[in-house]
């Protein structure tokens, strides 16, 4: 695990930490919105220490997490999880939506998951140009 600095971007930790695949991705999250340091929007280049409370909307997921160090270089993601301390409820929350999700995937699962033949497509054509 690379060394604890004292502070560093907010951009980089969230990059570093695992939660977005790159810094601009997460700089844009946080520009948007997406990203609370103790209930306050922020931006990209705030400084962050340990202690912070940081509220982060992602992908329809919403973590509340307190940092507990910082670094400034992306780590294995065995070792991300050792940046940060999230909430149980908001863990509990987030595995009901994951579950959720999966009874609904295994819902509305049908069979249609191939490309339209040629024979498909004049159907779908036709239908179309049909006037109601």
């Amino acid at each position: 695990m690379p060394a604890a600095l004292d502070a560093v971007r907010l951009d980089k930790w969230l990059w570093a930490a695992r939660f977005f695949k790159t810094r601009s991705l997460a700089a844009e999250a946080i520009a948007g919105g997406k990203v609370h340091i103790n209930n306050h929007r922020a931006k990209p280049g705030k400084e962050i220490k340990p202690g912070v409370a940081i509220s982060i909307s992602h992908n329809g997921y919403k973590w509340d997490i307190t940092v507990v160090t910082v670094i400034g270089q992306r780590c294995a993601a065995k070792e991300a999880v050792l940046l940060y301390e999230e909430t149980p409820e908001s863990h509990e929350k987030r595995q009901q939506q994951i579950l959720q999700q999966r009874e609904n995937r295994e819902f509305f699962d049908l069979d249609n998951d191939h490309k339209p033949n040629k024979k498909d497509r004049r159907l779908i054509h036709r239908f179309k140009q049909q006037d109601f």
